[in-house]
């Protein structure tokens, strides 16, 4: 029988907001994370201090902010307003406090609750505010929110605006780094969203002069059906194409600055005022999917007050748009309802493009759909008994379960090495999928591959993405095969099929390599496991000499008890990075193309021959 707990006066407690947020840090921030993903803590401790220098902006002050990220310190300077200078130390520290209740001073604002640097504030290591404003500053500094230090008011000469510093506490972020390429893209977002503003990060420059149209242009990889249809009104803006080289639909959507990551109520009412405008203009009942396949834009909108779906605010849920109340959908539907009509009857060669585009598309989706249906029952019925995958219980489509963020799916090759991933993983956020040999290398090959073939349709059923990226059961897809020529090779086999044909996957950061351990050297007293010859040679100097030192050759001679300590909380992940300016279609071609001299010579130049590790371990 359980022990009864004992529970009375003394098992209520009462947290301080530092406490709180220490303690249940997921609330504030989504997932901790070590940096890989683009979704990690440490970016929206980023976000929600860049947040507030864009919100000053936005009203009108400060066409400039200065971004340094070095050595995993973090500083950021704007020349807005500057914190009104009795406040420097609540509005870093007293939750529910800011400016941002005062509509009049933030109309249109990001951060609405009054927490976002508090909560910077309470899991930084060391924290630094100073507000300059009409002459006069003052500095207060933080550890872990417990105030250290606060200047009285000194004058000063520098320029009105805000600067904050911060270092993430690594007892919560454990062996974080940050990312150049996921703050880069942040950053470029802020500047296609906030045309006339300057942000310097690290030194480079970052400024649009053409907002979202720019964002689309730097975005695109491959050809484009038409030019990008730009339109802008009071607090909506919107870019649009179609693609020649895409399967699936692609959104970038914002509201009030926000790149809302899952969509919400502004991109779900851009989708539907597409269709039922360009269903109008041709007169024709084309199928919804026919309209958006290929699509790709972009929409921001402006809201008083919105209402996001968790504190990290990647979902719109807001209803209603000042002024009027009016509701977002018809904000959205009645602007595009007549900017995009009015664009077409003006660019008949864009109209004319479309139209071509949705009946290729059309007569393509009823070429597929009976291998569809057959290739639905088949994973369907493989469901039931699938022993390609072992499923997790969270997934993303559970909005009210936290831990949605943190749902991987881990693609192994053969069983031995699913077998021992599977009897060690959490199950209630970690799935695997266990492949069969190699996958079929599907450059250049049609959706309709997609379908016939049995691995990827059962890979693109579990994924369930085969309407888009919506209804994704999984957060992370992670690559786990072995670290040797074979599985080089079917790293590189998945990586094409996702680029040729679910390259969202990809941009949107869901996509990693799992790394592992090459080396174990151990001794009578201690193990450790080695990812590169460095730290082998580091683990040999620490452990003394003739320890006993394994090289793994293959995922499958790592034991389930030893793969705990590689895909659990000190997981090494790999993210897939995509060069914004490559064209995916180029990047096929030189890597999966036929053998051209160019990457004859590229393997060459960047082949590396390791002889001395081999040759240390025979010896």
């Amino acid at each position: 029988m359980a022990k009864e707990s004992n529970y009375n006066e003394d098992s209520i407690k009462s947290l301080d907001w530092k406490e709180h947020i220490r303690m249940r840090p997921g609330m504030y921030i989504g997932k901790l994370g070590d940096g890989a993903a683009f979704d990690d803590g440490i970016y929206v401790l980023l976000k929600e201090v860049m947040d507030n220098s864009i919100d000053e902006f936005m009203m009108g002050s400060g066409k400039r902010i200065d971004i340094t990220v070095k050595e995993g310190s973090v500083s950021i300077r704007d020349y807005g307003r500057g914190i009104p200078l009795g406040k420097v130390v609540d509005v870093v520290s007293k939750i529910n406090t800011g400016g941002k209740y005062d509509s009049e001073a933030f109309k249109k604002s990001i951060g609405l609750n009054g927490v976002g640097t508090k909560a910077v504030n309470a899991l930084s290591n060391n924290f630094k505010v100073t507000s300059y404003r009409d002459g006069q500053c003052k500095t207060a500094e933080f550890t872990r929110g417990e105030l250290i230090r606060e200047s009285k008011l000194e004058k000063t000469t520098e320029a009105n605006g805000t600067y904050v510093e911060f270092k993430p506490d690594d007892t919560i972020f454990k062996k974080y780094h940050f990312v150049h390429e996921y703050i880069d893209r942040m950053i470029w977002n802020y500047a296609f969203l906030n045309t006339g503003l300057t942000l310097y990060f690290n030194g480079q420059q970052y400024k649009s002069d053409n907002g979202l149209k720019d964002l689309l242009e730097k975005n695109i990889s491959g050809e484009i059906l038409y030019p990008i249809i730009h339109l802008k009104g009071e607090d909506i803006e919107l870019a649009m194409t179609h693609s020649n080289e895409h399967f699936s639909e692609e959104y970038y959507s914002y509201v009030n600055g926000q790149y809302t990551t899952q969509g919400g109520t502004h991109q779900g009412a851009f989708r539907e005022a597409v269709v039922k405008t360009i269903r109008e203009f041709f007169k024709k009942d084309f199928d919804p999917t026919d309209v958006r396949k290929s699509i790709i834009a972009a929409i921001s909108v402006k809201v008083q007050e919105p209402v996001f779906e968790s504190q990290t605010k990647t979902k719109l849920g807001s209803q209603e748009i000042a002024p009027g109340g009016q509701s977002i959908r018809s904000f959205i539907g009645d602007f595009v309802k007549e900017q995009l009509d009015n664009y077409l009857h003006r660019n008949p060669e864009t109209a004319k493009a479309i139209e071509a585009k949705i009946l290729a598309n059309e007569r393509e989706r009823k070429e597929l759909s009976g291998i569809q249906k057959l290739a639905r029952e088949r994973a369907k019925k493989a469901s039931l008994h699938n022993k390609k995958l072992r499923d997790c219980r969270v997934h993303l489509d559970d909005n009210k379960d936290p831990r949605r963020l943190d749902t991987t799916i881990f693609i192994c090759e053969g069983d031995s090495a699913s077998g021992s991933i599977t009897k060690t993983r959490d199950v209630n956020t970690q799935a695997v999928f266990s492949l069969k040999g190699k996958p079929l290398n599907s450059f250049g090959l049609g959706k309709k591959v997609v379908y016939e073939n049995e691995e990827f349709n059962l890979l693109q059923s579990a994924l369930n993405i085969e309407d888009g990226l919506d209804e994704l059961r999984y957060n992370n897809i992670v690559i786990a095969t072995d670290a040797d020529v074979d599985g080089m090779h079917i790293r590189l086999l998945l990586l094409t099929f996702f680029l040729q044909f679910f390259p969202d996957l990809v941009k949107n950061g869901h996509v990693f390599i799992l790394q592992t351990p090459l080396f174990r050297v151990r001794n009578k007293k201690e193990t450790q496991y080695c990812y590169s010859d460095e730290e082998r040679k580091a683990a040999i100097a620490k452990l003394g000499p003739k320890p006993e030192i394994t090289r793994f050759k293959g995922l499958g001679e790592i034991s389930p008890d030893e793969f705990k300590h590689f895909i659990g909380k000190d997981m090494r992940l790999e993210p897939v990075l995509l060069d914004q300016q490559a064209s995916i279609q180029q990047l096929l071609n030189y890597y999966m193309g036929k053998n051209t001299q160019e990457r004859q010579e590229f393997i060459i130049d960047n082949l590396r021959v390791e002889l001395d590790t081999e040759e240390e371990l025979v010896k």
